[in-house]
């Protein structure tokens, strides 16, 4: 009996040769370390104290989409920084800044947990500040990233940093 085209065994090594290639693409994608995260130095007084190494110690590896990643040198000291490969913008962690200038007595604040967050709208990020821990920590996200980073960072805190009661400044 006369085969038509090549024999059987090569279409099987041809498939075995392109599951493999395949498995090695998506073990590679996978394994890739994400590009370090460059981080502006802002005034963060507090960011060396024991709360704040206590707090990067018991950060998360993943927030939802967003994977840890490394910060690019030099980095300030108190930072955490989060990537998702879908989006360039990372999710930004700092802590033992000052307080927010905008941080007053009757100033909306929104519960994650039992997290006490402040608000700071700017143009396409937004920043929240955790105003009831020893040191302020502020959590910068890309708009759209969703509600799964501050969860996450919110139980992170509640874990590593007891509630004191918040201080803000003075009605201007």
């Amino acid at each position: 009996m006369e085969q038509d085209g090549p024999p059987r065994w090569v279409f099987i090594a041809a498939v075995v040769v392109g599951v493999g290639a395949l498995v090695a693409i998506l073990v590679l994608a996978a394994n890739r370390a994400p590009a370090p995260v460059p981080v502006a130095a802002v005034p963060a007084p507090h960011a060396e104290s024991a709360a704040c190494v206590q707090l990067l110690a018991a950060l998360p590896d993943g927030l939802g989409d967003y994977q840890r990643a490394p910060t690019a040198d030099p980095s300030p000291d108190g930072v955490a920084a989060w990537r998702d490969a879908a989006d360039p913008e990372p999710v930004i962690l700092r802590c033992g800044l000052d307080r927010p200038v905008d941080f007053v007595q009757g100033a909306p604040l929104q519960m994650v947990d039992d997290v006490s967050w402040f608000r700071v709208s700017e143009a396409d990020r937004i920043t929240w500040f955790a105003v009831d821990r020893e040191v302020y920590i502020a959590l910068t996200l890309p708009e759209d990233s969703g509600p799964t980073p501050i969860q996450g960072l919110s139980a992170a805190i509640s874990a590593a940093l007891p509630a004191e009661p918040i201080d803000p400044a003075p009605p201007r």
